[in-house]
């Protein structure tokens, strides 16, 4: 009897042909992967069972990298890098007013971009978040058991061009597939509007660790179309922990500058968990107490209310909600025209903030999704999607919008826009510009973003140079130059003179991004020390699992060494104390066969102590009761 396997049309008739792709949330403080399991997207655990990877890099002297909250490891020199998604695609200059937790200097060779200080020598931000993505990757294929062809990573939707192409960079250098960068703000309402089948304008208030999105969109009949959107790229959870950390300092008589770069990172998690435990407490006034101890062992108490909190972040609190009437005028909307506010981001758990959005929308918040997991949700659903993996009949359609207007200096310092903000994408729209003297022969073409009306106010993204224009009296070459964006928002910009045909084009990436020979020279990198990175992980595994039978067996003798006779007791502290002399040296082998000789020696021992324990809780107690 032959078996028939039934499928939906233009579906596979081979489930193992389904075309394996993730939703990828990139964020400030937590990152997330999912994937769409039979019909359904859902976030995918690592193997010790978590579903949040905290965006933390570890750089070890000894060349490993850890990537997560990991326990502390006193005997080997590390350097921390958290937060990085907040210098993404940033010059140094953009980036100095901030205080990071870790050090930051320039370098020629980069052109700008910060590079961060480690003991593995200078990595830049996007190899930071390519670290990130490549155990996001990893979670993935494991969970999936399979290679994944592609991903759709999510992205603030205030992000510039340079922070998406230095996104896109990091997924490269992870060996990732783009299939395309969402906003997070539309792939939260993707996961929302699939989830509920709700229709009409909705806003997504998207607080998360580093930045904030504000977003209007109008869910019809399958349509996700962005009317509008705003937020602050500098605006997040992170900006919370600051300004308590700071208040603590104030009351000290410090400042941050006075602190080490791992004081002021050690404060910031203090700040962090004082924050989230305030919603346990029982009124306004009652307080969360700390004790701080910094580096060089001076000491403070460290107080939070929720009466406090809400004092010293009210400015930040309204810097949100200034953007969310901002946005709200740019749809030409009023706040009781919104059907719901989908809440997203952890930090939209602050009390503060769901008080502040009540009360300019009205109770209309929808949190029926996790806030931490609705935007990687939304971003299984559409890469699933692009996989080609759609049941038949299931499509829909994102219509995403620019963040920032796009234009041209010209003349006099000026910024011409040729797309505005909130343009639909993608897009493509040219206009005509002519030379300014006689016999102008080329035409120098800068490409700005922003909002301002000088170039001076505005964020330039590239120069390039239209050259061979025929020799003519001013102003009678006409110069087409067209504006094109994608579904990435990523641009590309082409001049051509109309008479003559000569044309010139570029596609914009940021002077402090990463070239193709950069990320090419990088990949080529981790192929040939792929080897050694592994010879490395294994010697490392090795140390630290003798390391662990060392101590506990120490431990052990400090309790029950009457188990074990004088001549055992010599052997096993004779053998434990050869173990630790093997245990700093770099042979695998050698410390393969230190830990087997030292269980084997150690394993009567362990039995009596397995013997002694169960007789000690058997002692006194009847059949019945066992």
């Amino acid at each position: 009897m032959a078996l028939l396997q039934i499928s939906e049309p233009g579906e596979s008739s081979l489930p193992h042909q389904r075309r394996l792709a993730v939703g990828i949330d990139l964020g400030t403080t937590n990152s997330l992967v999912a994937a769409v399991r039979s019909g359904t997207p859902e976030v995918l655990k690592d193997e010790a069972g978590r579903s949040i990877l905290p965006s933390v890099v570890r750089y070890f002297a000894n060349g490993l990298i850890e990537v997560g909250l990991v326990d502390p490891r006193p005997d080997l020199e590390a350097t921390v890098v958290s937060s990085v998604k907040r210098i993404m695609g940033r010059s140094l200059s953009d980036v100095r007013s901030i205080r990071l937790p870790f050090a930051l200097q320039a370098d020629d060779a980069s052109k700008g971009m910060p590079l961060i200080p480690t003991v593995q020598g200078l990595q830049s931000p996007v190899q930071v978040s390519a670290e990130i993505l490549k155990a996001l990757r990893g979670t993935a294929e494991k969970a999936l058991a399979d290679d994944i062809v592609g991903a759709v990573i999510t992205v603030p939707a205030y992000f510039d061009d340079a922070q998406r192409q230095a996104t896109k960079d990091a997924a490269r250098l992870a060996g990732i597939h783009v299939f395309r960068l969402l906003n997070e703000p539309t792939a939260a309402a993707l996961a929302y509007g699939l989830e509920t089948g709700a229709e009409g304008t909705y806003v997504v208030f998207d607080l998360g660790g580093g930045t904030f999105d504000v977003s209007v969109l109008k869910l019809t009949q399958g349509v996700f179309e962005v009317v509008a959107t705003g937020g602050d790229s500098q605006l997040g959870g992170d900006d919370f922990d600051r300004a308590i950390a700071q208040s603590w300092l104030s009351a000290q008589s410090l400042s941050v500058d006075m602190l080490s770069h791992s004081d002021w990172r050690r404060l910031l998690e203090c700040a962090r968990s004082s924050k989230e435990a305030l919603g346990s407490l029982a009124s306004d006034t009652e307080e969360i107490l700390k004790t701080f101890v910094l580096n060089d062992q001076r000491s403070f108490t460290c107080g939070l209310s929720c009466q406090v909190f809400a004092s010293l972040t009210a400015h930040l609190v309204e810097r949100a909600l200034s953007a969310c009437r901002q946005t709200m005028q740019d749809a030409r909307l009023g706040p009781n025209q919104v059907q719901g506010v989908v809440m997203v981001g952890g930090s939209t758990r602050l009390f503060n903030i769901r008080q502040a959005v009540r009360h300019y929308f009205g109770n209309c918040l929808k949190d029926s999704l996790d806030p931490d997991q609705v935007v990687a949700l939304g971003a299984a659903s559409q890469a699933h999607l692009l996989a080609g993996n759609a049941m038949a009949g299931e499509s829909w359609l994102l219509l995403d919008v620019l963040p920032l207007s796009l234009g041209l200096e010209t003349m006099g310092g000026l910024a011409e826009r040729i797309l505005p903000r909130n343009t639909p994408i993608p897009v493509a729209r040219a206009q005509e510009f002519t030379t300014f003297k006689d016999g102008q022969t080329s035409m120098a073409i800068h490409v700005v973003q922003g909002e301002r009306e000088t170039v001076a106010d505005c964020r330039s993204l590239a120069r390039f140079e239209l050259k061979g224009i025929p020799p003519m009296v001013a102003g009678a070459a006409r110069i087409r130059i067209t504006f094109q964006v994608d579904a990435d928002g990523l641009l590309q910009v082409s001049a051509l003179e109309t008479r003559s045909g000569v044309s010139a084009q570029i596609e914009v990436r940021p002077s402090y991004g990463l070239s193709d020979d950069a990320i090419a020279s990088m990949l080529e990198q981790a192929v040939t020390h792929s080897r050694d990175d592994m010879q490395q992980r294994a010697l490392r595994e090795a140390q630290i699992d003798l390391q662990q039978l060392i101590e506990a067996l120490s431990a052990a003798l400090q309790v029950d060494a009457d188990l074990l006779t004088a001549q055992e007791r010599q052997a096993l502290e004779a053998e434990i104390l050869q173990s630790r002399e093997v245990c700093g040296a770099g042979d695998r082998d050698a410390l393969l066969a230190a830990t087997e000789r030292l269980g084997k020696l150690a394993d009567p021992f362990a039995e009596r102590r397995m013997n002694r324990a169960v007789s000690q809780a058997l002692t006194g107690q009847s059949i019945e009761n066992l």
